[in-house]
């Protein structure tokens, strides 16, 4: 189905996805909320979403209530979907950190209340261009939510998946009860509480030598990714990296979200992680623009401001 203008119970608008894009907007009842570490998992009714996701999309939620200031949507990946007996059954999860006043807001929802949701939003993961052969996917925190879907997607199409999860201590980590998803799980800490003591780029110079991976998927801090994308270049390896940008309104009108990426053409231009993405190869992101939290434009990017004089 294909979206159409609607507005939020309490008035807040809903975005409308770009033409031919087959979205779902719902005011969809809270099945399950489920503390996992320091995250909490929402199980969402929303009718149709089991055809149209794939891994690596994401779903804008309204957050706040009738009186919240709290205008702005928040993006989360799709953790999975379960087909119901009938697309009116069908279920969506995803993982929440409590990080803010609006997704706290998500955190205390309970069975019976309800979100307003988009979804499937964005471009999810690629397959690998070749079938059979390994995949490496690499998870930091609860960035992890989309792999397991993934790893099983992979794994249903004859490609060997293995995993790496990553985080800073183990209250942190996500999904390491999801192992059986993949062929294989390796799990780090930074402080060493659970798994290999230190971060994912430790043990996975390794696993790309021993699978012979010819595809890493990561999800996780913009950091993670690039030391990821470094290391799979390295090995002439493609990564599939789900960048983690902050999107204001998921459909690619606030321009909040963009990043510098490299075309067909060798040219630089500022894409929307949230309609281009959030899936990008990984090489052909500017990491050098992309640090702190902060993006930069190229000064070689179509579109880039001209110094006084407009010369280059």
């Amino acid at each position: 189905m294909t979206a159409t203008p609607h507005r939020h119970p309490d008035g807040m608008p809903t975005p409308t996805a770009r033409a031919g894009d087959a979205v779902v907007h719902a005011v969809s009842p809270v099945v399950e909320s489920t503390a996992v570490g320091e995250y909490h998992r929402l199980t969402l009714a929303v009718p149709g979403v089991a055809a149209l996701a794939t891994p690596g999309q994401f779903t804008a939620l309204a957050v706040g209530g009738a009186t919240s200031g709290l205008l702005l949507r928040r993006a989360f990946s799709i953790h999975r979907t379960r087909a119901g007996a009938t697309p009116a059954a069908d279920l969506m999860e995803i993982v929440v950190a409590d990080a803010g006043p609006g997704t706290r807001w998500l955190t205390e929802r309970r069975a019976g209340d309800v979100v307003d949701v988009v979804a499937p939003l964005g471009k999810g993961f690629p397959m690998p261009a070749r079938p059979g052969g390994a995949a490496i996917l690499v998870g930091g925190g609860y960035g992890s939510a989309p792999l397991f879907w993934m790893a099983q997607t992979l794994r249903s199409a004859g490609v060997a998946a293995h995993l790496v999860l990553g985080a800073a201590t183990r209250n942190r980590l996500y999904g390491t009860e999801f192992g059986d998803s993949a062929d294989s799980l390796q799990v780090t800490t930074d402080d060493g509480s659970a798994g290999v003591a230190g971060q994912v780029t430790l043990v996975l110079p390794a696993l790309l030598a021993d699978t012979n991976a010819t595809t890493v998927y990561a999800c996780g801090p913009m950091g993670m990714l690039r030391a990821v994308t470094d290391l799979a270049r390295g090995r002439g390896i493609t990564a599939y990296v789900a960048v983690e940008e902050a999107m204001a309104c998921g459909v690619g009108v606030c321009m909040t979200c963009v990043l510098p990426v490299v075309g067909d053409d060798g040219a630089t231009s500022m894409r929307r992680a949230c309609v281009d993405g959030p899936v990008l190869d990984g090489a052909r992101l500017r990491w050098s623009s992309i640090a702190d939290g902060r993006v930069s434009v190229p000064d070689d990017a179509v579109g880039a401001p001209r110094p006084a004089g407009g010369a280059r």
